[in-house]
């Protein structure tokens, strides 16, 4: 079953409130997509610890309901 949209920021939002979130569906079919996520909260951590805390965000969810998640993240400048 797909995940929409606003499912996968509101999970994120709920885990890093302060995010700025810019989601892109890549194939149109709500299973595949591209984000790039600004929060303080990535501060000084290296991008792989990045990556797991928005992982962590979507409960489990990556690889079920959300097929393909490309990260781009960091702190804000």
């Amino acid at each position: 079953m797909p995940m929409p949209a606003d499912e996968i920021v509101r999970l994120i939002k709920e885990a890093l409130p302060d995010a700025e979130i810019r989601l892109v569906d890549t194939a149109g079919d709500q299973n595949h997509y591209a984000a790039e996520i600004v929060s303080e909260a990535f501060r000084g951590k290296p991008m792989v610890q990045q990556h797991q805390m928005v992982y962590a965000a979507l409960k489990g969810r990556m690889g079920d309901e959300l097929h393909a998640l490309s990260l781009t993240t960091r702190a804000p400048d």
